[in-house]
């Protein structure tokens, strides 16, 4: 029997990584800024949000359609989209901004999803794009140990498998009153992602009594 997940943060977390893996895949938002195609982004997301709630939440498309404000054709071809194809595509983007200008189609989008969803899942995530947005997120919620946590590690590869691969780069940093080094020797390892590091060292706080 299925196990269905209920749809809680980690679905917004998840949606956010696939969505800018398919930037990556893209060439990164200086390649769109240069193509001007900033218009697809909003594909995208909904892209990323079909995909994660077919694979992770086992969602109908009928019920993914209402979620995401799509007919259920659309999210069908979504998930129905070939990501190999995709990628042939992507590599002669020249073709597809021409082709696309205004708005991606949905199947380019889905098999992009597709494939970010696929290399995410696989291990192959770039992290500088999530420590940059996580690392945005932190300073704009105004959570200092957070930001330069994350600052301190930008250009680290994800997953870490352990404390002695950041530990040097955390030196003379602070979380709430303890020495950054002791906290991230006290996690569990490996960590996948920067989202899982901030989840692991707020864990730890709250088991010293800190909040």
């Amino acid at each position: 029997m299925i196990e269905v997940k209920p749809v809680e943060q980690d679905l917004e977390a998840l949606v956010s990584r696939v969505f800018l893996k398919a930037i990556e895949l893209l060439g990164g938002f200086s390649k769109l800024v240069e193509y001007r195609t900033l218009t697809w982004l909003p594909s995208l997301v909904r892209a990323a949000y079909a995909v994660v709630l077919r694979e992770e939440y086992f969602k109908t498309e009928q019920e993914i359609a209402q979620s995401i404000g799509l007919t259920g054709q659309t999210v069908r071809n979504i998930l129905r989209a070939d990501p190999t194809i995709t990628m042939e595509r992507i590599r002669r983007l020249e073709e597809l901004v021409e082709e696309e200008k205004k708005e991606m189609k949905v199947h380019t989008a889905g098999g992009l999803a597709k494939l970010a969803y696929k290399l995410i899942k696989e291990g192959h995530e770039e992290s500088r794009l999530f420590v940059e947005y996580c690392e945005r997120i932190a300073y704009a919620l105004d959570i200092p140990w957070a930001y330069m946590t994350l600052r301190r590690l930008k250009g680290v590869d994800f997953p870490i498998k352990s404390a002695e691969e950041v530990k040097e780069r955390l030196s003379g940093v602070y979380i709430k009153g303890r020495p950054a080094q002791d906290v991230i020797s006290e996690l569990e390892y490996p960590i996948k992602d920067p989202a899982e590091l901030l989840h692991k060292i707020k864990e730890n706080l709250k088991m010293h009594g800190i909040e």
